[in-house]
């Protein structure tokens, strides 16, 4: 019997774990996160870019598994806060503050911000790791607007104040699925899949 593929994802956050979860089982890929690795110190994210945190991150957890990990870092650029909060996105404001309490500060940063300046966008890196070696990376991006008001349920993070123009909604309204085909996420988990499909074969035979 053939083994199922399995893959680390490096991150703590269950919102994106589980994205990433519903995104590879198609491909007949088993997704585990930190957890699976037992105890050990979370990787200081030093990096300046979403790439530089996402080789850090791929790198250092794969020394701790035999299993090939994915690392990924992914944030919000607004066009007015100067790209902030860009690669800080998941510790804005204070590393305490809720998702909710993140969004509002976003919103008070931009009150006097008219609509047609609040551009922004969504980006990620993926990096494939193992043995401390990044094997490849992958990455995708979304535009959009900030709003003024928080919508939906959906989601985590900055979802219910990022408005894709395309979906007429923000993505916080979007189910899963939904966003997965249009999230800056999915762009570069798709990526991940065609590389998967024989062009970079990670796992093995």
């Amino acid at each position: 019997m053939t083994a199922v593929p399995t893959l680390v994802v490096a991150t703590a956050n269950e919102g994106k774990l589980a994205e990433f979860a519903a995104a590879l089982a198609p491909a007949g890929i088993e997704v585990l996160g930190l957890a699976a690795l037992g105890p050990g110190d979370p990787v200081a994210e030093t990096g300046a870019t979403f790439e530089a945190n996402a080789h850090l991150k791929a790198e250092a957890y794969s020394r701790r598994t035999p299993h090939l990990v994915l690392a990924d870092d992914s944030g919000l650029e607004v066009d007015a806060l100067d790209g902030r909060p860009g690669v800080f996105s998941a510790r804005y404001g204070s590393p305490d503050l809720s998702d909710t309490a993140r969004c509002k500060a976003i919103m008070k940063g931009l009150v006097d911000v008219p609509e047609e300046k609040r551009t922004a966008r969504f980006r990620c890196v993926l990096a494939v790791a193992r043995d401390g070696k990044t094997l490849a990376t992958f990455d995708g991006a979304v535009e959009g607007l900030i709003l003024r008001e928080m919508r939906g349920e959906h989601g985590f993070g900055y979802d219910p104040i990022f408005f894709h123009g395309p979906s007429g909604r923000a993505f916080g309204q979007l189910t899963r699925e939904e966003k997965e085909k249009v999230s800056h996420r999915g762009a570069a988990i798709r990526k991940l899949l065609d590389a998967l499909k024989g062009q970079l074969p990670f796992f093995p035979q």
